[in-house]
């Protein structure tokens, strides 16, 4: 059973590898677009799986955000998801992310609780056999 309300925070600092620039996201040393998301969807996934059966985790499905404001290296970033809906294996977040000096992106987020072994199998098997 998935608790709603359920919140988990993640965070981490501005440097050289998560701006813009670095991930060709864009040409300035800004926190990037995809690093933010990457560390909410990390915020949405720590809190889910510790509710887990063994075996199982789950997969991102959907984002949508919108990154509201720059933030400098140096800056410390804070992400923050919140379970906000559960439909059997379908798991709602909303999402929020924050510099030292407020908000800098919202939003929201979904992902799919999967058998891990099971997901891996079938994504092998994808694989063109020679």
């Amino acid at each position: 059973m998935i608790k709603l309300g359920l919140t988990y925070e993640q965070s981490e600092i501005v440097n050289e590898t998560n701006v813009a620039s670095a991930l060709g996201s864009g040409n300035l040393a800004v926190y990037a677009t995809p690093a933010m998301i990457a560390l909410m969807e990390r915020a949405a996934w720590a809190a889910v799986q510790p509710q887990l059966e063994e075996g199982w985790t789950t997969v991102g499905i959907s984002v949508n955000v919108r990154h509201l404001a720059a933030s400098p290296i140096g800056m410390k970033i804070r992400a923050v998801a919140e379970i906000s809906a559960v439909d059997r294996k379908k798991i709602s977040f909303k999402v929020e992310a924050f510099d030292e000096a407020g908000k800098i992106g919202e939003g929201t987020h979904e992902r799919v609780a999967i058998q891990a072994a099971e997901f891996v199998r079938k994504t092998a098997g994808k694989r063109r056999t020679e």
